[in-house]
């Protein structure tokens, strides 16, 4: 039983450290994205930090315009840098729990 719980305390810890490294590596996917028109465009992280934006200077004539580009076009890439983020780290949380009873919220 102790042993069965120091192996579990392994797997855990593997685990976390896995998911720091997957972190990491999330750091450097780049995840781009841009209005219709190309005028606007982002580039983030799959962990949500933007890296560069690139503005036409034709949106900088309509603040308005721009803000809303911005919005949207922003929006699009954190749920695009979201999904892979939680993808890849569901399936390295997944490895590392085999059959923890009470830990089926991974699967």
């Amino acid at each position: 039983m102790f042993g069965d719980m120091m192996n579990m305390m392994g797997k855990l810890k593997e685990t976390q450290q896995k998911i720091e490294e997957t972190k990491q590596r999330l750091d450097t996917v780049l995840i781009d994205e841009q209005s219709n028109d190309g005028l606007l465009k982002v580039t983030l992280t799959a962990n949500r930090k933007i890296k560069s934006i690139s503005i036409d200077n034709n949106l900088l004539e309509d603040k308005e315009q721009l803000e809303d580009y911005l919005i949207l076009v922003l929006n699009k890439a954190i749920e695009k840098a979201t999904n892979v983020n939680e993808t890849e780290l569901a399936a390295v949380a997944k490895q590392g729990m085999p059959n923890i009873p009470g830990m089926d919220l991974f699967k």
